[in-house]
């Protein structure tokens, strides 16, 4: 069989052009994964109130971080996919959930150079119902439809692995070189809080009760809120942290329901209104900046400290397109090439 790797990343519109946007923001919020609620409902809540109201604004948000050569998270994920091309011996496609650069398209690009056993990507560190799981989902169904000879599998979450915590923390550390601090947030996307019970392969264990996610349990595997706070916990670590000088929080709130908590909007306020002068901001949920870092914690959430009484507001980037992220995304895919991707990232 022929290998080929296909990295994921969630998408953007073509355009900050209000139209293009609010096609992007229909097939996303469309999706039963990030919306979970059924068809008829979601359809009243996104093409009845979103899309009548929502896109007009996002589309002055991406003009606020949009580069020349385009949407930020396309760019810095197209010369994240060369550098691994450069590393590595077999095919390396890219495409997005959501948006022009279609699953499609990517597994056609793999197809058309003779591979047929894929190994797919998810450039997010922890499982989500609305990243990791829709990838797998619409990839499965399109193998199904187009590729029947194609065998797919996909890189598990990475959040605790060695390599990753490494080059995370050396990020976050370089960051900091030069920077009078007080108190760093680790700002994670946020999910309703329906999603972490929903993925409870265990049906009891998750309560987000403060206890759930630090002890031991099977459900784990799937529970985003707890590899978001093992993630912020083995960094902590790594970097000697003290305790009581980080916070967790979740951004990017969307609806009425409850959402994880706290808010990172909030956290923010209150660090400001509680004294703290010297704010940094860490995302790592994302592996490469996007309109939710550039502009929703780089712009709106400087703005807000600084209305509360904050004075210095630091953004650690994402990883990007760092030549160590490469190297460990390269390690894994040889790894799978060599031998298999359960023990990819063991």
């Amino acid at each position: 069989m022929s290998k080929g790797v296909l990295l994921v990343n969630l998408g953007s519109p073509d355009s900050t052009d209000p139209k293009d946007v609010k096609k992007y923001l229909d097939e996303f919020l469309m999706d039963p994964r990030v919306i979970d609620v059924p068809f008829w409902l979601r359809s009243f809540i996104v093409r009845g109130i979103i899309l009548n109201t929502r896109p007009k604004k996002s589309a002055e948000a991406y003009e606020k971080i949009w580069w020349p050569e385009g949407s930020p998270l396309i760019v810095l994920s197209e010369k994240l996919q060369d550098k691994i091309k450069d590393r590595t011996t077999v095919p390396v496609a890219l495409a997005m959930r959501y948006g022009s650069l279609t699953l499609q398209k990517g597994l056609q690009e793999l197809a058309d150079q003779g591979v047929d056993e894929v190994l797919t990507i998810p450039l997010y560190p922890q499982f989500a119902m609305a990243t990791t799981e829709t990838i797998d989902v619409k990839v499965e169904q399109l193998r199904k439809k187009y590729f029947p000879q194609m065998e797919i599998t996909s890189l598990p979450a990475f959040y605790n692995k060695p390599e990753y915590i490494d080059v995370l923390s050396k990020s976050i550390a370089e960051g900091l070189e030069n920077v009078d601090y007080e108190h760093i947030i680790f700002s994670y996307h946020g999910v309703p809080e329906r999603h972490i019970y929903k993925r409870d392969i265990t049906k009891s264990h998750c309560k987000i009760d403060g206890s759930c996610c630090v002890t031991p349990s099977p459900a784990h595997e799937f529970c985003y809120r707890h590899q978001c706070l093992k993630t912020t916990e083995l960094v902590a670590a790594k970097l000697n942290l003290k305790p009581g000088t980080y916070t967790n929080s979740f951004q990017s709130r969307l609806g009425f329901d409850p959402w994880l908590k706290p808010p990172t909007d909030r956290t923010i306020e209150r660090m400001g209104l509680e004294g703290v002068k010297k704010l940094v901001v860490v995302t790592p949920a994302f592996v490469s900046d996007c309109l939710e870092t550039l502009e929703e914690i780089a712009m709106e959430g400087k703005e807000i400290f600084l209305e509360a009484g904050g004075k210095e507001f630091t953004v650690i980037p994402c990883l990007n397109v760092r030549d160590d992220w490469a190297d460990v995304l390269t390690g894994w895919i040889d790894h799978w090439r060599i031998v298999d991707v359960k023990t990819a990232i063991a």
